[in-house]
């Protein structure tokens, strides 16, 4: 790698200077690098790696904020202002695109820095690229492949910390089990894909229906639950009235005529995965048992 040369640059028109130091060695300057990119390396969490890599480069452009866009998503520095000007820089490791990282500074950026900051890149995009494989990995390990939302080894993880929560804190939830009806017809008449079609619009339902604290999941099939943040029948009950509205509102699901029968119950302090499972499980099967298209509690 070569070496990074510590500049300072006027700001036209101002008189004043930006905070880059010019008092560095070039053995100095070197040695910090090599810092960094060890830093760089002790975390494989995107925006761990943004905030170790935006500590060093502050020392260097007084930026307002540092944001990378990648195919995962955006991630960004705590504390981020994106107000300023943008100045963007493609990262790329041979022919493979990681994405774009994005300096916010209310500075104008000189040929000479511009230059610096890419040539620190050459630190930053090897960390980077590793934290975003590891996070496609975990993603994998964690998300349903169709419809994006938590799977059952996600559920089984959270329910038990919410369970341990429960019994040590008394922090009480809820458990929400749904189950479409019809959904077979679907599959039968009209193929696979207009049934994945369906589950995929079941899931958009299900994230515009609950609120921030509370989680989805598709355990497989037709098969979903809820962990609601609230130990409230009442909750529950306007939980599963707005899915159910949406699910009639849907053009999707309202012309294969797919509805949903829902199952809920409260956790107790002395509940065990199973326990409060089976029970929410009972009062779907109550659902079901009524007609379908509505809500029971166990």
């Amino acid at each position: 790698m070569e070496n990074v040369h510590i500049l300072t640059q006027r700001v036209s028109g101002r008189g004043d200077f930006l905070p880059f130091s010019a008092e560095h060695t070039p053995n100095n300057e070197t040695t910090a690098t090599h810092e960094l990119v060890a830093e760089l390396q002790t975390s494989l969490v995107i925006e761990d790696v943004l905030a170790i890599y935006a500590k060093f480069t502050k020392k260097l452009l007084n930026f307002t904020g540092l944001q990378f866009q990648s195919t995962l998503g955006t991630a960004q520095t705590s504390e981020s202002d994106t107000n300023s000007t943008p100045y963007i820089f493609d990262l790329t490791i041979g022919r493979e695109h990681l994405g774009q990282l994005i300096y916010f500074s209310k500075y104008p950026l000189g040929k000479a820095i511009e230059s610096k900051l890419r040539s620190l890149h050459s630190a930053l995009v090897y960390p980077l690229r590793n934290a975003m494989m590891y996070s496609r990995v975990l993603k994998l390990a964690t998300k349903d492949s169709l419809t994006g939302l938590n799977n059952r080894s996600q559920f089984n993880d959270i329910l038990s910390q919410k369970l341990e929560n429960c019994r040590r804190y008394q922090r009480p939830f809820s458990l929400m089990l749904l189950d479409l009806d019809n959904f077979k017809q679907v599959n039968d008449k009209f193929g696979h894909k207009i049934g994945d079609d369906t589950l995929k619009e079941f899931a958009t339902v299900l994230n515009s229906s609950i609120r921030a604290t509370d989680t989805v999941f598709r355990f497989g099939g037709d098969e979903f639950a809820i962990l609601i943040e609230d130990p409230e029948f009442k909750t529950n009950q306007v939980v599963s009235e707005r899915i159910m509205q949406f699910v009639k509102q849907s053009s999707l699901m309202s012309k294969h005529e797919v509805t949903v029968s829902i199952g809920y119950t409260l956790a107790m302090s002395n509940d065990c995965d199973i326990e409060i499972f089976s029970r929410a499980d009972k009062g779907l099967y109550k659902a079901k048992a009524s007609g379908r298209n509505c809500a029971k509690a166990y």
